[in-house]
């Protein structure tokens, strides 16, 4: 619960003055409200303390909003709640995808490539193929495009700006930054796996 005797007033002048003692001092007079809000809106499978993290820095970024008509603990509850919906919002268009989601033979060919301890079998194959088509639906659409047609299908960026009407630049870029995103999401897995 929040302090009714901290001066918030004087503490927020300070705030904004560049006062790291009452940056600090203001986070501890608050850590108790946001991380109770944050607990009851939780989203699944997001670390309280990242969330927690991401309130008190859209606090401090948007500071200078803060026109004072409400109390300050009102107005960074507000922040609190509003940063836990978009969370959910954002699992919600995106859901994680887990290991224990897996069928088993998926599983099975994950921990095979992780592990490298036996040769692959036919059956292997459409279980890897049906794993990587997974991962391949949590990218974006631009991005799993340019990932099916440059490194599935081995299309040059020549053929694929002519089929998308992108410059070869933007091709690269797309393609490292979705290889980037399935590499986390392959990560992510692994140390699922590993837990």
């Amino acid at each position: 619960m929040v302090d009714e005797a901290f001066d918030f007033a004087g503490c927020l002048e300070r705030v904004r003055q560049h006062d790291q003692a009452a940056s600090r001092q203001l986070v501890t007079e608050l850590y108790p409200q946001v991380i109770r809000i944050v607990r009851s809106h939780l989203p699944r499978r997001v670390a309280e303390e990242d969330l927690a993290q991401d309130i008190f820095l859209k606090m401090f970024t948007r500071l200078e909003q803060y026109q004072g008509n409400v109390p300050f603990p009102h107005w960074v509850s507000r922040i609190a709640v509003t940063t836990c919906i978009d969370q959910l919002r954002a699992q919600k268009r995106r859901p994680e995808f887990r290991w224990a989601d897996l069928p088993e033979t998926q599983a099975e060919v994950l921990q095979n490539v992780l592990s490298d301890e036996r040769e692959a079998i036919p059956g292997d194959a459409l279980a890897a193929r049906e794993l990587v088509q997974k991962l391949l639906a949590q990218l974006k659409p631009n991005d799993r495009l340019v990932i099916q047609l440059l490194d599935l299908e081995q299309k040059t960026l020549i053929e694929i700006s002519q089929l998308t009407g992108w410059n070869q630049t933007l091709i690269k870029v797309r393609a490292f930054r979705a290889r980037r995103k399935l590499q986390k999401l392959f990560q992510e897995l692994q140390q699922q796996e590993n837990l």
